[in-house]
């Protein structure tokens, strides 16, 4: 004997509401995104890292009215602050007080709580930039590639596997000590960052582009696809109605997940002395000047070491929760 094809309890309580003057509880549906959201919802952890995410770019944006209430100047100096024959700060713990709340740099005595809120703005402005420079790039010849196979998927793939084998950091080095100090309408550190973004972004484009080159491949032979070809539509219009909204939940896991790189490679680059140009704060050059001193005290290490450490793992941990929630087969 076959199973019922619906649920009789669910249509006998239905029922007695109805009789009982109980109006019925209509079935509300639920687009993939909201499915995903109650699944985020769930992961504290993810929540945790969005939290912080949402924290770390709202101190960006706000860093002069943060310093202005918090702090002093990020590039004023506070002799009164060191000490002469040691060119170290005063106080202990690298001079925290109230004054400043993370301390003063060595011989100059620069707020450290001011340059690393300022930091913050670069750091995320070059990691996110560079980021969508990627996804864009990416995803334009990703979908070309898988969508139409055959020579130009092979052209766009060898080009790939190129761009992945090229010492990126290595590049980006030598690179910048060519560039001018004035470059497509910007000058000093906004030529840096401009450079940055520019060319991370250039050599990442090939990680996403093998991803939405692979969801592609296994798209275009779906039924609805081919239904839409049989109708007469042309490629503009699978490519762009069908097969694109398809591949947001890949391509939005990607770029959470790119971005913690990207403010690496910042620190990174900056540490080396080939990010922005100093006075312009950056956590990486901060731990660059911090070598000098952390045998005497190791705070000025420990704090931008600190912000990046708290900015990967909060964007790691929100990237692995939209990941969870938008593909629930691959979760833990």
């Amino acid at each position: 004997m076959t199973a019922p094809l619906h649920d009789t309890g669910a249509a006998e309580t239905a029922a007695v509401d109805v009789a009982a003057g109980v109006p019925a509880k209509a079935i509300e549906g639920r687009s993939p995104w909201r499915i995903a959201w109650i699944r985020l919802k769930r992961d504290r952890f993810a929540l945790a890292g969005g939290v912080v995410v949402l924290l770390l770019v709202l101190v960006a944006i706000l860093a002069p009215v943060i310093v202005s209430l918090l702090g002093h100047p990020p590039n004023e100096f506070h002799e009164d602050q060191i000490d002469p024959l040691f060119s170290t700060p005063k106080g202990d713990w690298g001079g925290i007080s109230s004054d400043f709340l993370l301390g003063v740099e060595p011989t100059n005595g620069r707020d450290v709580f001011s340059r690393i809120v300022y930091g913050a703005r670069v750091s995320l402005l070059v990691a996110f930039l560079s980021a969508v420079v990627a996804v864009v790039i990416g995803t334009v010849f990703g979908i070309v590639a898988g969508f139409f196979g055959g020579w130009v998927d092979a052209v766009i793939s060898r080009v790939m596997d190129l761009l992945l084998a090229f010492p990126q950091l290595l590049f980006i080095i030598a690179l910048v000590s060519v560039v001018p100090d004035s470059l497509w309408g910007l000058t000093g550190s906004g030529v840096r960052m401009g450079v940055l973004i520019a060319v991370i972004g250039f050599f990442g484009w090939p990680y996403i582009g093998r991803i939405v080159r692979g969801q592609t491949l296994s798209l275009r032979e779906r039924e609805y696809v081919e239904a839409a070809r049989s109708l007469g539509a042309g490629r503009g219009y699978i490519l762009f109605r069908e097969l694109l909204p398809n591949l947001v939940a890949p391509i939005t896991v990607y770029t959470t997940l790119m971005i913690p790189t990207n403010v690496l490679t910042e620190a990174a680059l900056s540490f080396l002395g080939t990010g922005v140009k100093p006075p312009t704060a950056s956590w990486g050059e901060m731990l660059a000047r911090a070598v000098d001193h952390y045998e005497a005290d190791p705070i000025f290490m420990i704090i931008p070491g600190l912000a990046i450490f708290v900015t990967v793992l909060a964007f790691n941990l929100f990237g692995d929760g939209v990941r969870d929630a938008l593909d629930p087969k691959g979760s833990r």
